[in-house]
């Protein structure tokens, strides 16, 4: 039984994000990673980068991509959590996942993940689950790692320069891959 579950609190629903959603995905997104909202979450990236997070450009990118889904979840119609999913042949590729920071902790992100993986497998057929970390957040990699994932070694450069990932608070940041099996 999860968490939820044994709160008795309302079930989580899970839908395909539509072009109507993305000004709240977008403020979803910003509020669980950056500015003093996402302080109250354990996933903020305050102490690490300033700035946004993404914009409605960069959401509606992922929501209107066919090789994408953006996956809105609601409890009892509220948006509560979000994840991008894109297909790349036989893995897919997690991203932009944010749980409202004032319900981090209560297995909201643990049922986000497992249908993630359910839902490529279903949709793709992917074999493996791909995302990207800042190495720098170990917390959350060891999250992830207690969930199945592996870290590849691979890592990739933060992309310094560009706002549009934000403006960063300390000179040695870098993305680390992980990867999980789903098959």
């Amino acid at each position: 039984m999860s968490d939820i579950a044994e709160r008795g609190e309302l079930p989580l629903t899970f839908r395909h994000a539509e072009e109507a959603d993305i000004p709240a995905l977008t403020v979803l997104v910003e509020s669980a990673y950056r500015g003093e909202s996402s302080r109250a979450g354990w996933t903020t990236e305050a102490d690490l980068l300033e700035g946004r997070r993404t914009d409605h450009e960069g959401v509606g990118a992922v929501v209107r991509d066919p090789g994408s889904i953006m996956l809105v979840v609601e409890r009892d119609g509220a948006l509560v959590a979000c994840c991008q999913l894109e297909h790349r042949g036989p893995e897919a590729y997690f991203g932009m996942f944010a749980v409202s920071p004032l319900l981090q902790g209560a297995g909201i992100g643990r049922a986000v993940l497992a249908e993630a993986e359910r839902t490529v497998r279903a949709e793709w057929g992917a074999e493996r689950m791909r995302m990207q970390v800042i190495r720098q957040r170990e917390d959350l990699i060891a999250w992830y790692e207690r969930r199945g994932y592996r870290r590849t070694g691979e890592l990739a450069p933060f992309p310094y320069g560009d706002e549009r990932f934000g403006i960063p608070q300390r000179p040695d940041l870098a993305f680390e891959m992980l990867v999980k099996p789903l098959v």
